[in-house]
């Protein structure tokens, strides 16, 4: 078979050592800084390359490191698997999504215990499950945001034959599957790019220091190992879609954007497949361009997290103001207006937060809702913070409904996050298995001194390298069993088997959508369509008026239909999605 790596950093020769055995390789003369080999190897032989008589190193293009970031790579042949189900094929409008990290969906930590529990996601009507990242990282246990091997699966999920049997039963439960992946940066442990090539440029600098390389010398190679990478996750392992973490940390000034580059690629193999593929965007640019058509001068990405929906909803529903939600808290009600109706709370407008103004319109009459995703919960919201509290921490079950409701029933593509539809009791804590000790302590303190700024003891912020910390974090299913866990599944199952039924809660247009609320009296409604949904957010009853009659379609506590003078009276911290009745 054919060995080749791009090495431009060798000065005089590369090596590939395979199975103990040294093979020099030759430059590529029609490709300049690669390098290529021929030599037999069957599935499962390992290698590695040596530059200039250095070390042995992974292949930066490695399909599997069966002994984790730092040991050798291993051959993988992609075309053994037998696929047994085709991939349903699902865009995102009608889409209900579910965020699932495999390392604590189940106690096991793999992607086959993963799969064994996707039954409950069927039963819930969820139609897509979308996976934290799963490249190679150190240890057992992680988040998966420090990966590195991007074109690899983490071996103690059970590695790259775990991963296709999981997305092989997804499809044949009719879910689609949709990966979270990371080319912002790589984690600082196991990261062997810079001896190959210039993968990083100290043109920009990030959070994670030296940029990836995406506009300096050499990034013509990075953008095309990027892109290779995005590609093999789709189509190796037949993926329906990718998340795309902080591609705001993506610093390109190139003409043509690497995104705009990489959707115009998906785009490609979508219609060579015959399927729909999507790239989602996490963004805290409020720039509707990132969703918008490359034709008309956007960068083509098929729909993008909308954190002001999340910001405005959680102010709401917990009344906190501290950082970015102080935007959001002066007046929350109108907020969760605005985004319902608007999308972003920043179009234009002041930040406090950031000292400046920020965002831009989304234009409401030619931008479908199903660009912009719409949440609660996720990993991020819970998990940065000082104790990884879910909303069940501190909202009531009902408060837990209504959120439920405007996530469910909302104008944007909803998405739970694991563990969200029972009102999951567990904790989604910070945790990392790092295997340099000095890193591991790095994390710990830095983890502790940043919420020690915000007023938290140190000794009561998790240690993110004790193991009772992901332990923590493991979801309990046998709380699906008891109260109110068990009512407030149920509740999510209606409200999505009524998304499902109701044309009217999947209608992408944005500048149908009507919101009155009372900022006071802490009830917001809405109408999409026939459709209208009341929740009140006070401990006190609410008297809502919707001016025509209509009838409970479901309701979170016992709700009567409106009075003759079409107002309907909501027990507290309750909910309601009622029909307009019409003369036919």
């Amino acid at each position: 078979m054919l060995f080749e790596v791009w090495a431009p950093q060798a000065e005089e020769r590369v090596e590939l050592q395979l199975e103990g055995a040294r093979h020099p390789m030759a430059r590529d003369a029609r490709r300049d800084g690669w390098w290529v080999a021929e030599a037999e190897a069957g599935e499962g032989a390992r290698y590695g390359f040596a530059l200039d008589g250095g070390p042995v190193l992974p292949d930066p293009r490695s399909r599997r490191q069966p002994d984790g970031p730092d040991g050798l790579s291993a051959v993988v042949d992609h075309a053994g698997f037998e696929w047994r189900h085709g991939s349903p094929s699902r865009g995102l409008r009608g889409a209900v999504l579910y965020e699932l990290h495999v390392g604590t969906y189940t106690r096991e930590g793999t992607l086959d215990a993963a799969a064994a529990r996707l039954d409950h996601l069927v039963d819930l009507g969820v139609t897509h499950v979308e996976l934290m990242p799963l490249c190679p990282f150190p240890g057992r246990h992680g988040w998966g945001y420090e990966g590195v091997s991007l074109w690899a699966v983490h071996e103690p999920y059970g590695g790259p034959e775990a991963l296709k049997r999981f997305v092989d039963s997804a499809h044949g439960l009719g879910l689609g599957v949709v990966l979270d992946v990371v080319h912002n940066h790589l984690g600082p442990s196991g990261n062997y790019l810079p001896a190959f090539g210039p993968y990083f440029t100290d043109t920009h600098h990030t959070p994670w220091g030296a940029a990836v390389n995406l506009d300096a010398p050499g990034s013509d190679e990075v953008r095309a190992y990027l892109l290779g990478s995005a590609l093999a996750w789709l189509r190796d392992y037949r993926v329906d879609g990718l998340r795309l973490d902080a591609v705001h940390a993506l610093a390109d000034t190139r003409a043509l954007p690497f995104l705009e580059e990489l959707s115009a690629a998906v785009d490609e193999l979508a219609a060579e497949q015959g399927r729909e593929l999507f790239l989602i965007a996490e963004s805290d640019q409020a720039d509707p361009r990132t969703t918008r058509p490359r034709e008309e001068g956007g960068l083509g990405l098929h729909a993008q997290w909308n954190d002001d929906f999340h910001h405005a909803l959680h102010t709401t529903l917990t009344g906190e103001s501290q950082g970015y939600y102080a935007d959001f808290a002066r007046a929350p009600l109108a907020g969760l207006a605005k985004t319902l109706q608007h999308v972003f709370f920043h179009d234009g407008t002041y930040s406090t937060f950031r000292g400046r103004t920020h965002g831009r319109p989304v234009g409401r009459e030619t931008t479908p809702a199903h660009r912009f995703l719409g949440y609660a919960q996720t990993h991020d919201q819970i998990g940065n913070r000082a104790t990884g509290d879910r909303l069940s921490a501190s909202c009531s079950p009902g408060l837990l409904a209504c959120a439920a409701a405007l996530v469910l029933t909302g104008p944007f593509t909803p998405m739970l996050f694991m563990g969200e539809e029972w009102g999951a009791g567990t904790p989604w804590q910070f945790f990392t298995d790092h295997t340099d000790p000095e890193l591991a302590e790095a994390v710990r303190r830095g983890r502790r001194r940043e919420f020690a700024a915000h007023g938290w003891a140190e000794e009561d912020v998790p240690d993110p390298q004790d193991p009772a910390t992901r332990d923590r974090s493991c979801l309990d299913w046998a709380e699906r069993e008891r109260e109110p866990h068990a009512r407030l599944l149920a509740w999510h199952r209606e409200l999505i088997a009524l998304r499902a039924a109701q044309p009217d809660l999947t209608d992408p247009d944005l500048a149908a959508i009507r919101v009155s609320y009372d900022e006071s009296a802490r009830w917001l409604a809405y109408r999409r369509g026939l459709l209208r949904v009341v929740v009140n957010l006070a401990k006190e009853p609410a008297q809502v008026p919707l001016g025509a009659p209509a009838r409970v379609l479901a309701a979170w506590e016992p709700v009567g239909d409106p009075d003759g003078e079409g107002v309907v009276r909501l027990p507290p911290e309750s909910c309601v999605v009622l029909t307009d009745v019409t003369d036919h």
